[in-house]
This record gives structure tokens, C-alpha cells and sequence, in this order.
């Protein structure tokens, strides 16, 4: 597959650019573990980021009913649209996956299946998990290191993995090793599949009554330095007593010495909650 992918490169003038994450899969098992994780059929609607040469795109217009592809690169969509001319239940978008109105495009229903661009993979994550219009199921290819924080446990927990783990449920499928891409990239990867994503009306219910805006907020703060106590973080950062904050934590069953890493997203629910009386 090596030597196709550099004679499609070399025909259309194309030069990987590992700035913009561009690592192009070789693996066709890769693929097949994807498309299957995903589970799709003709009745499935997929959206994929960064097609590249469109090698996981043929998998996905053999699978799926319809098919969207999104590709920023000019040369790279160009031969996209060249290799695909024929098929009929895929569209190109020559877009930035994320400025462009992807959900509105989709419409309800939708399925993520995607080898992500290093470089865009936490924010288009937040991008798809906040908006309007949710996919039902997200399976990316991404970084390991990524993939562990994605579905760390309480302990080892980040920001990003409360960012993913408050919307949906993911776990790694499997691990990629790094001379599966080309040009081969410095890290291994990992498959991860996000599923149960939750809609906008059952995040706020289970949040109440503490708003989105308001969680996040107590999060960020929490996280804002990793070696220090949350109470201490929180109390800082919300400008208020410690007491307040050891009150609250201890009422939604934390311990005083406790650190934003070691909350679960159900743990953070309730502290939210808590403090929100005090606050009020």
C-alpha cells in the first residue's frame, strides 16, 4: 500500500505535512476494526474528518448510506474528487471541519468515523460533543497518548477526559502502532469509540441546577493547577473562603486533600451542585 500511496502523492503534488497532522493510514485491518466498531449499514450517515488519500473513505462509501467527507487541503480534495467521481452516496466538502456548519449539513441521526489530524483532535471532539446536533456514535483514530486521557480513570483524570466523559462513554478498541502511517509518525495511535452521547436536554438535567456554562467553569479552575488541592484551587479561583469550598466538598463526599485528577465526572456533578448553594 506504501508505494500506491506515494505514487497518488507524487501524481497530484503532494507533500505530507506534519505541521497540519497529516499522516496517511497503511493499514487496512486499521480500517476494518473502525468501520466495524462503528457498526454501520445503508441506513447510516457518516461523517468523516480529513480523508486524506481516501482510504478510509472507500470502507465507509462500501458501508454506509451516505457519506460526508470533510478535507481542508486543496490537493488532497482535488484528488478525492478525481478517485471518487463516480460515487454517488458521497459528498466532498473542501472545508475547515472546524468553522463549517457540519450538523446542520448531517442532520440528526449521524455517525463519526474518522483518522483525525493530530493537530485538531480536542477541539473538534468539544465541537461534536457540544453541538445541536450530536453524531450517535464517534470512533476516531488518535493519538495514544490522547486516547489514554481521553478514558483515563479517576486518578489519572484531565480536563480533556472530563471534556469527553461528562458527554458520552469512550474506551480504546485498539492500539496502532506508528509504522502503520506514512510518513510514520512519532507517537503511536489508538481507536477510540465514544458512545451513549448524550443530548443537550439530558446533560442539563443531570447537571441542575448548575448550568453547562457554570460546570465548566468550576472544572477549568480545578484543573488550573494540578499539584495543588482542589479546595485550594476552587477557593482561589472562585474567590471565596476555603471553608466555603471544604463545606461543600465534604457535603458531595470529598476528602479535604482531594485533587481535581482523582474526581470522576459523577463526583464533579455533585460538587457543582453543592457549591452552587453557597454561591447563590
Amino acid at each position: 500500500m506504501l508505494d500506491q500511496i506515494k505514487k497518488l502523492c507524487k501524481a497530484y503534488g503532494i507533500t505530507p505535512q506534519r505541521s497540519k497532522g497529516q499522516h496517511f493510514l497503511m493499514d487496512a485491518t486499521v480500517i476494518d476494526t473502525m468501520v466495524e466498531t462503528a457498526r454501520l449499514d445503508q441506513r447510516d450517515t457518516v461523517l468523516e474528518v480529513g480523508p486524506g488519500l481516501g482510504i478510509l473513505t472507500e470502507a465507509l462509501v462500501a458501508r454506509a448510506g451516505r457519506v460526508v467527507s470533510v478535507e481542508l487541503d486543496r490537493k488532497l480534495f482535488g484528488l478525492l474528487q478525481a478517485k471518487f467521481i463516480v460515487s454517488r452516496n458521497l459528498e466532498l466538502v473542501n472545508d475547515d471541519i472546524l468553522r463549517c456548519d457540519f450538523a446542520g449539513r448531517l442532520g440528526a441521526g449521524y455517525k463519526v468515523v474518522a483518522n483525525l489530524p493530530y493537530n485538531i483532535t480536542s477541539r473538534f471532539l468539544k465541537n461534536i460533543l457540544t453541538a445541536a446536533v450530536k453524531p450517535l456514535v464517534a470512533v476516531v483514530l488518535v493519538q495514544k497518548e490522547v486516547a489514554e486521557r481521553i478514558c483515563a480513570k479517576p486518578g489519572d483524570l484531565s480536563l480533556l477526559g472530563i471534556s469527553v466523559q461528562l458527554y458520552g462513554r469512550p474506551a480504546v478498541v485498539a492500539t496502532v502502532g506508528r509504522q502503520q502511517f506514512w510518513p510514520m509518525p512519532a507517537v503511536d495511535s489508538a481507536i477510540v469509540a465514544i458512545r451513549d452521547i448524550q443530548p443537550a436536554a439530558a446533560i442539563a438535567a443531570r447537571l441542575k441546577p448548575v448550568t453547562e456554562k457554570q460546570f465548566w467553569q468550576l472544572v477549568r479552575i480545578g484543573f488550573s493547577a494540578k499539584r495543588k488541592k482542589l479546595v485550594n484551587n476552587l477557593a482561589a479561583g472562585l474567590k471565596v473562603s476555603g471553608t466555603i469550598i471544604e463545606t461543600a466538598a465534604a457535603e458531595a463526599g470529598l476528602t479535604p486533600n482531594v485533587r481535581a485528577q482523582n474526581l470522576a465526572v459523577a463526583d464533579w456533578q455533585q460538587l457543582a451542585k453543592k457549591l452552587v448553594m453557597y454561591l447563590n
